[in-house]
């Protein structure tokens, strides 16, 4: 066997195939590699090249995984270093000082930031990262200290750091789950202030890195339909639309969500921000709670949906779209005539097109018309890289909802 030039294996792909990664996404799948030349470990960096032997770039390798090599860089020879490290974050952090506001938001966001497999957030002055990628982990630490060294140069210093790498995908991967401080240990309840909201962020317990930065935008634009409103925010998680809606001036909001730590985080935040009397909670399971409040005659000026994804792969879809079109349709009759309906999808099987039509399904079930008011996706932390569509998975409408006439 001979390796390249520069001493890493060699990996051909099949001709006809490696369409995904031509049109600029970051993985090549087990079925579409010819050979492999030269020796390597799982997690090595290899060269990959087309099936004429034209080179397409550097990635590493992991025959653990269905998804065989990740991208790393599309340049000949380029050298992955801690210089190259360096740069790709200075771009992470040039890109976001021009996009979003860096009090909390996600600074690396995995494939769509060109660094797969590696994910950090900042809330505050505290980074949580995840590594879930075994070629990522030998880069992981420097990432760490480029991170914190470019934002104290722009006056964001960091006191502390959080691994949360606990995501089950670690396992396919080959890698064990962790969790814990890479820095000194600290209060793992962060303050933080978002949308002029105030939030304790669990980053030890909370789900994934702690909060959902990725509504952050979503959330803002609800503003407008709350003043004086009675609001319904379905898996409310730790609060953060309902508080919004709290925060922007409804008369009353209730939150619901079947997890009990997550009602008692959204309590705590409500007391946080003063909306105590007006913010409530209730642990609940949503599809069990909405026929409730239907045969009780209520009527919400506005009901928010954002549920977890209801399908983390394709086999799951059908599944998915039923339990999407019965909370929408359960969720519009809750809406007065003329009221408002935000829903969500953060599942990207769940495509833009599959969604708009599991809506439209709802509506009809119903005997609901809808008049949309906007369509919005993640907020711009997380960038959708075009032809890497695992970065394109938020789909958010508000709709207005009138009955027939």
């Amino acid at each position: 066997m001979t390796m390249g030039a520069n001493g890493m294996a060699v990996v051909r792909i099949k001709k006809g195939e490696g369409r995904f990664l031509k049109a600029g996404g970051a993985w090549i799948y087990d079925n579409e590699i010819d050979e492999v030349r030269g020796a390597f470990s799982n997690g090595d960096l290899v060269t990959v090249e087309d099936y004429n032997g034209f080179v397409l770039g550097t990635g590493f390798m992991n025959t653990n995984s269905t998804i065989r090599i990740r991208m790393m860089t599309r340049k000949k020879d380029q050298k992955i270093d801690r210089a190259f490290l360096a740069q790709r974050v200075r771009d992470c952090i040039d890109y976001r000082r021009h996009t979003i506001d860096m009090s909390c938001c996600r600074l690396i966001f995995g494939e769509a930031d060109f660094l797969p497999g590696f994910v950090a957030d900042k809330f505050s002055d505290i980074l949580v990262i995840q590594c879930l990628a075994l070629g990522m982990e030998a880069f992981k630490m420097d990432l760490v200290k480029e991170l914190k060294l470019q934002l104290e140069e722009i006056g964001m210093p960091i006191r502390g750091v959080y691994e949360r790498s606990d995501a089950k995908v670690r396992t396919q991967e080959g890698l064990e789950r962790v969790k814990g401080f890479l820095s000194a240990p600290f209060d793992t309840k962060v303050p933080i202030v978002e949308n002029g909201v105030r939030y304790f962020v669990d980053v030890e317990e909370g789900q994934k890195t702690g909060f959902f930065l990725d509504q952050k935008n979503n959330r803002a634009a609800i503003h407008r339909l709350c003043p004086g409103a009675k609001v319904l925010d379905c898996f409310t998680h730790t609060g953060s639309f309902a508080l919004n809606a709290g925060k922007a001036g409804a008369s009353s909001v209730l939150g619901v969500d079947a997890s009990e730590l997550a009602i008692c985080q959204a309590q705590e935040n409500a007391r946080l921000n003063g909306l105590e009397e007006t913010v409530r909670f209730q642990t609940a399971d949503v599809f069990a709670l909405l026929p409730e409040l239907e045969e009780q005659g209520e009527q919400f000026d506005l009901v928010i949906l954002d549920p977890p994804a209801f399908t983390k792969s394709r086999n799951s879809v059908k599944n998915a779209i039923r339990g999407y079109r019965e909370i929408n349709r359960r969720g519009m009759k809750l809406v007065r005539d003329g009221g408002y309906l935000a829903t969500c999808s953060c599942s990207h099987f769940m495509t833009p097109e599959l969604f708009e039509e599991t809506i439209r399904q709802a509506a009809a079930h119903a005997g609901k018309r809808l008049r949309q008011i906007e369509y919005r996706t993640q907020a711009p932390d997380h960038p959708i890289l075009w032809a890497a569509e695992e970065s394109y998975y938020l789909k958010f409408y508000i709709f207005q909802v009138c009955s027939e006439k």
